[in-house]
Order: C-alpha cells, then sequence, then structure tokens
C-alpha cells in the first residue's frame, strides 16, 4: 500500500528532473504504463479508468492548444486582441532590412518540407537554381546582431510547445519579448526561429540515411518510423504545408507594405491607410499559426505518428488557420494593389512632367531626349535595325535628324509601301541628304490591354517590313510616354511623323504631310520648310499628281486636255466620259480621261475600275495603292495648311482643295485643266450639265478659247445650285480644328458627330 501511494505520489508530484527527461505526463503513464515500466516497477499495473478518471486525465499539448485556439478562432470581434497587442508594440526607431532574412526563411521552408504537391518541387527547383544572395557581408552582420533575439524566440516556442501552454499566452509572450521592433521585424524574426527547429526536422529527415550522426539524432526524434509512415501522414503534412505557405505569403505582403517609398505615397493615402489597420492583426494570427504549427511537429515526434493519424482536431486547426491568414490576405493584397497604382499614377506623373520639361530645355544632342522616350529603363540595345535585323545602341541617332514615325500594331499597306520608297530613295539618291535623318518606329500600345501573342506576332510581322529603326518591344516604351504622346502631339491611332533635330527639339509636330506631298524633298521637315514648300506652290495639275503617275506629267507638258474624275456611280461615270469625249470631238480639243476613284469604299473603287477598263471608259489607275496615294495627298494637304494657321477666306489654294475633298464626300467630281491650268473644279451636280450643255455656250469657245468658255459657263451653273459641303475627320486624326470655313460660302460650318462603316476589314486595325 505504501508502494502505490509512493507511486502516486510521484504521479502526481514529479521531480523537474523527471519533468525534463520525460515531459509525457506521469499519470498517463500510470494509467497506460509500458511493459518495460511494468518490468521497472511492479507497482505500476495497469488501472482501469473510471468516468471520472476520464474526465481527470491530463490532456496532450496539442490538445489543449486546439481547445483554446477554438475558442479565439471563432470570435468574431478582433478588437480585443489587436489592442492587446497593440499595448506591447513599443517600437525604439532601430530599423533593419528584413528582406534578406525573409529570403533565408523562404529558402529554409520552402526546402524543409514532404513535397504532397508540384508547386513545392517547382519552388525548390527555382531556388537550386537562383543566386544566393543572402550571406552578404551587411547581412551577416545583421543576423549576428539578431541570433539572440531568433534563438530566444524559438526556444520560447520550444518549451511551450512541449507544456501546451495556452496559444494566446504563447504567441502575446512573443509579443512582448519582441516589442521593440516593427511589425514586419516581428514577422520575419518568429519565422525565423520557428524555421530553426523545423528546418533541423526536415534536414535529419532528408539526410540521416546517408549520415551516422544523422541517424542516430532521427532514432531519438522517431523519423524512421514517422517516414515509413509518410503516406498516412501526407495529408497532414499538406495542411501545415498550406499553413506556412498562407504565413510566408502574408509576411511577404507585409513586408511590400513596409518598402513602399514614402516618396509616391504618404500613411495618410486611403488604399495605405485601410492597409496598415489591417497588419496588427495579419502579424498576430501569423505568430499565432508558427505556434500551431511547432506544436504539431512536437507532437508528431514526442506521441508517436500513430496518435497525428488518428486525430482529427490538428487537421481542422490548420485549415481553420489557413483560411484565416489567407482571408486577411485578400484583403491587404487588395489594399496593396491599390497603393501601387497609386504610387504608379505618381510617378507617371512625375515622368510626364519630366518629359515636358526635357522638350522645353536646351541640349549639346538628342540623346536625352531619346532615352527617356525610347529607354528609360537603360535599356542597352533599345533599339532594332531593320536593315541588319540586329539590336543597336541608341547612339547610331547621335546627332542626327530623328523621325519619329508613332502607331499602332497596325500600318495600312499602302501607307507603309510609300513611306518605305520615299525613305529608300532617300538612302541611295546620293545628294546632300543622304544619311542625314533617320526614322524610328514607335509602336503605342493601350498599357491597360494585357499583352497577347497575337499582338506579338502582329508586331514582329510589321517590324520585319520596316527597313529603318524601331523599338526592340512596344512594352519598353514607358505609360507616361505614351500618355506624353497621346496628350501633346496629339496622337489617336493614325500615324504620325514627328521631328526631332539633331539637339531633340520638336521642329515638325507631325510631318507626314510633308512626307505624302513632298516626300524627301521636305527635308529636314521643319514648320519653316513646310511654308516654304507651300510658297513655291500654285493651284495646278501638277500638284495633284506629282509623283504618283509620269504618263499624266507628259500629258501636261503636251499641253493636253485632262480630266480627273472620281466617284462610285457607274452611271454617271458613263455618261459623264461619253459626253465629255463628245464635246471634245465637237470642239477638237486634245481630251485624255483619268479615274482616280474615291477616297474610300476601295472595292467600289476596284469594280468601278475593271469595268471603265472594260469598257474603255478613260485611263484608270489599276494599282489602288495610286488611288490611295492620290487622296492620301490631297488630305495632306488640307491639314498641312491647316496646321500652318491657313483658312479658306485668305488661301485660294486651300480654298480649291477643300473642295474637291468635299465634293469626293458628295457623289461625283472633275477637275479640268488644260495642261497645268485647271479651270473647272466641280461637282457631278454641275460638271456633267456643261458638257450637256455645250451648245449653249459653243460659241464663246473661239472669242475666250474652250477652257475660259467652259469655265464661265460651269461658275453660272455652280453659283445657281450650290451642293453642301462635307468634311469628315476620323476620331483618330489628332487635333481636329475647333471650327472650320466652308469653301463654297465661307461661313463657318456646322458641327456634326458621325458613325460609318464602309465594311472593310482595315477598320479591325483600329482596335490596336
Amino acid at each position: 500500500m505504501e508502494t502505490t501511494d509512493k507511486a502516486i505520489d510521484q504521479i502526481a508530484n514529479p521531480t523537474p528532473m523527471q519533468k525534463v527527461i520525460n515531459p509525457t505526463p506521469l499519470m498517463q503513464q500510470a494509467v497506460n504504463p509500458s511493459p518495460m515500466q511494468q518490468a521497472i516497477n511492479p507497482s505500476l499495473q495497469v488501472i482501469d479508468q473510471t468516468p471520472m478518471q476520464r474526465v481527470l486525465k491530463p490532456e496532450n499539448p496539442l490538445q489543449q492548444l486546439i481547445k483554446h485556439d477554438r475558442s479565439m478562432i471563432t470570435m468574431s470581434d478582433d478588437n480585443m486582441m489587436v489592442k492587446q497587442i497593440q499595448a506591447t508594440h513599443a517600437p525604439d526607431g532601430r530599423e533593419f532590412d528584413v528582406r534578406p532574412l525573409y529570403q533565408l526563411v523562404e529558402d529554409i521552408l520552402n526546402r524543409a518540407t514532404l513535397a504532397v504537391d508540384p508547386s513545392i518541387s517547382a519552388a525548390q527547383t527555382r531556388i537550386e537554381t537562383s543566386q544566393d544572395r543572402t550571406y552578404e557581408a551587411n547581412f551577416t552582420a545583421v543576423l549576428e546582431a539578431l541570433s539572440f533575439t531568433i534563438d530566444r524566440i524559438s526556444c520560447e516556442i520550444a518549451y511551450k510547445s512541449l507544456g501546451g501552454g495556452d496559444a494566446h499566452a504563447t504567441t502575446l509572450s512573443i509579443f512582448n519579448q519582441l516589442s521593440s521592433y516593427s511589425w514586419d521585424a516581428k514577422l520575419v524574426l518568429t519565422l525565423a526561429a520557428f524555421a530553426v527547429n523545423y528546418g533541423e526536422f526536415w534536414l535529419l529527415a532528408q539526410i540521416y540515411s546517408t549520415n551516422q550522426l544523422a541517424k542516430s539524432m532521427a532514432i531519438l526524434k522517431q523519423l524512421p518510423v514517422i517516414l515509413e509512415n509518410s503516406g498516412p501522414l501526407r495529408p497532414r503534412f499538406e495542411a501545415l504545408n498550406n499553413v506556412i505557405r498562407a504565413m510566408m505569403d502574408v509576411t511577404k505582403c507585409i513586408i511590400e507594405f513596409k518598402e513602399l517609398p514614402p516618396r509616391y505615397i504618404s500613411k495618410d493615402v486611403p488604399a495605405l491607410a485601410k492597409g496598415l489597420t489591417h497588419i496588427p492583426t495579419a502579424v498576430y494570427w501569423t505568430i499565432r499559426s508558427v505556434v500551431a504549427c511547432a506544436t504539431q511537429i512536437t507532437t508528431l515526434t514526442s506521441m508517436g505518428h500513430e496518435y497525428w493519424i488518428s486525430s482529427t482536431s490538428e487537421a481542422w486547426e490548420l485549415s481553420t488557420l489557413a483560411h484565416k491568414i489567407n482571408s486577411i490576405l485578400d484583403v491587404l493584397k487588395k489594399q496593396l494593389a491599390l497603393c501601387y497604382q497609386h504610387i504608379g499614377e505618381k510617378i507617371d506623373a512625375e515622368t510626364f512632367q519630366m518629359l515636358q520639361n526635357l522638350f522645353q530645355s536646351i541640349h549639346i544632342d538628342n540623346m536625352k531626349i531619346l532615352r527617356a522616350l525610347i529607354c528609360p529603363k537603360d535599356d542597352v540595345l533599345p533599339l532594332f535595325e531593320g536593315s541588319t535585323k540586329r539590336r543597336v545602341n541608341i547612339d547610331v541617332l547621335r546627332r542626327k535628324n530623328v523621325l519619329l514615325l508613332i502607331s499602332g500594331l497596325s500600318i495600312p499597306h499602302d501607307e507603309l509601301s510609300i513611306l518605305e520608297q520615299i525613305y529608300n530613295e532617300s538612302r541611295v539618291s546620293g545628294n546632300r541628304m543622304e544619311n542625314q535623318y533617320e526614322v524610328v518606329w514607335i509602336p503605342v500600345v493601350d498599357p491597360s490591354v494585357v499583352w497577347t501573342d497575337a499582338m506579338q506576332n502582329r508586331f514582329e510581322t510589321l517590324q520585319a517590313t520596316m527597313t529603318w529603326y524601331s523599338v526592340y518591344t512596344p512594352k519598353q516604351i514607358n505609360k507616361a510616354v505614351i500618355r506624353f504622346i497621346k496628350e501633346v502631339w496629339h496622337f489617336r491611332n493614325k500615324p504620325i511623323l514627328v521631328v526631332l533635330d539633331p539637339q531633340g527639339k520638336v521642329v515638325s509636330p507631325n510631318a507626314i504631310h510633308m512626307m505624302w506631298i513632298w516626300g524627301s524633298n521636305a527635308f529636314p521637315f521643319t514648320s519653316l520648310r513646310e511654308e516654304a514648300l507651300w510658297r513655291e506652290e500654285t493651284w495646278k495639275l501638277e500638284l495633284l499628281v506629282d509623283g504618283i503617275d509620269p504618263t499624266i506629267l507628259n500629258w501636261v507638258k503636251e499641253g493636253k486636255f485632262i480630266y480627273l474624275y472620281g466617284g462610285t456611280d457607274m452611271d454617271w461615270i458613263r455618261k459623264f466620259t461619253t459626253t465629255a469625249k463628245t464635246v471634245a470631238s465637237a470642239a477638237r480639243i486634245p481630251l485624255e480621261l483619268v479615274y482616280v476613284g474615291k477616297s474610300n469604299k476601295r472595292e467600289q473603287v476596284r469594280k468601278c475600275t475593271t469595268a471603265i477598263t472594260v469598257e474603255k471608259l478613260s485611263y484608270c489607275w489599276q494599282d489602288l495603292a495610286m488611288v490611295w496615294f492620290f487622296w492620301t495627298r490631297l488630305e495632306s494637304m488640307m491639314f498641312s495648311k491647316i496646321q500652318l494657321g491657313m483658312t479658306v477666306d485668305v488661301d485660294p489654294m486651300l480654298r480649291e482643295i477643300k473642295k474637291l475633298i468635299s465634293y469626293d464626300k458628295e457623289g461625283g467630281w472633275a477637275v479640268l485643266s488644260k495642261g497645268s491650268f485647271v479651270f473647272v473644279n466641280g461637282h457631278s451636280s454641275t460638271v456633267l450639265p456643261t458638257f450637256i450643255q455645250y451648245n449653249s455656250w459653243k460659241d464663246d469657245v473661239p472669242p475666250k478659247g474652250f477652257e475660259i468658255a467652259c469655265m464661265d459657263y460651269h461658275n453660272k451653273l455652280h453659283s445657281d445650285s450650290q451642293p453642301c459641303c462635307r468634311f469628315e475627320f476620323p476620331s483618330d486624326f489628332g487635333k481636329i480644328p475647333d471650327n472650320i470655313k466652308c469653301p463654297e460660302c465661307l461661313r463657318i460650318m456646322e458641327k456634326y458627330m458621325t458613325f460609318g462603316c464602309c465594311h472593310e476589314d482595315d477598320a479591325l486595325n483600329a482596335l490596336y
């Protein structure tokens, strides 16, 4: 009886040494003694447990932790907990860069795991191939200063895990020990402390089969038995990995909050302010999860794998913690994304202002300007040379006249081929302009659009056709640069050609009109050169067809009567050509008729061209690129003069150009000339009646000449019936005039917004 009393007393009051040697409660040994214990002490016999004994039986540490955690996790109000941990927070102002320590911990925790899914192995592979930057001298010094704190937290977690203390109390104890550190430092130091023990566990698991020392230590920790039963344990380890992954993700997010640049975002910005209010809660639940994970591993090694497999409470506990942390992480990520958006807007605004300042300053060369536009990230080879198909340095443009061809990812084939022809002619002409200007293509893509393989293929296909320079990839163009191009240079979607002189100064906001009208003769493509070229021009037929068709220019030299006409109404075309030939025959004048189509409706123009050729009604351009170039040059003449500030009331040439463009929108038309002299520029409603009523003015031909007599009669009909005038400016035109005067009556024209579709595939290009 005395022996039994001694045993019970020994169980109730274990000595300190007994606690150290065997932390498992002795009551459990007494209730279920092992055969060895019974042999050593016969007094320890198996005792049948009464209901009361089962109630009084002490719980294992993990069960105690779970009981406390259930009560805390299900609390809907975290305010009390936040107040408790806020009371422990007293940072002393000392800061250290937690990123290297976090990377080291991440490395340990990614390697120290049972790979239950491919993502873990992938993470390990990335780490294996990554450059190790964690052992720099300055980091080693920081680690030495923090090693005592890490060891102390590690011991605290290990001791409390063995003792089965209150998880909340353990977490608060850690907060008290780390009171002088910032929130991100508290988190990383606690994770480092956990990584020490967790990493040791898995290090032994990975090398015990090849290292005798590791094997002996592994046996003490029951690792061989655990690993032999890794199959049944796999779901439990998966739950453990999920919590660890969530802890690392939330820690990384909090570090990113800490690293936000105060230059661009302050704590009173709503996105950051809201995010910071969630950080204490996030830190608490992450550290609390560290305690739970440490207890899981301690239970596995002390209680045995059979208990770990049979218990369901642990899996519930881990999944609940993972859900809690991930919920907080979602909130933090949302606020962090808003912070990055705010910072991006600030940086873009700063870059935009920097660009404006750069273009207002004087430079010795164009390098600062070009680098700001093309390679703000200091790309060594930002350009792609079209002639050699290789990447080159931006220095190839130093102190040269640079023409920036700005467009979307699509440029109409006709436009590109004509531009290439002009560029190539300037390369081989051998005159003074050779190699004095370069073209650089800058494709502009909406930054909010996700870059796709289809867009990449479209870009590469277009880039391959160019013989000049282009940026290596559209993704290198900064968002602020795109804003500058759109707001300052008025780019929409239609290609523009911005000209920079050798010092980087903008000498023409859009020289594309000069290029279409005069080609390389417009060099150096400045506004002054544009004005000088216009002073040399007059309203004559060569202005309309120069550089398009040498046959017409030969007819001009021969002094023939030449009628250019257009439209897509075949009935009118047949009547006009037949009547014009009849009148010419009656008046005995040499006549040539030229069909030049219409500014749009390409397919209808093609059908008309075929019909005119088959019926032999007149001469026409079989290559529709010539039709496109005729109308593009004509529109460029109008835009060029508008860009220079010209108006129809003071510029007769602009008046005639506008008339012709307007007539094209309202049906058929004709321009009648004798040699260079244009004597009629009229709408179909007046030109055809002029010829039909030839008998009414034929008597004026001998005294006045055919051209003057025809012009006078046409003007009489025109004054009696003036057709409406209409101009269309596409939405991607750029800077649209606030108002425009009618070329017929000189009144300010009414402004409308219209939508149109000519059922052509080129319209799809606007999407890019």
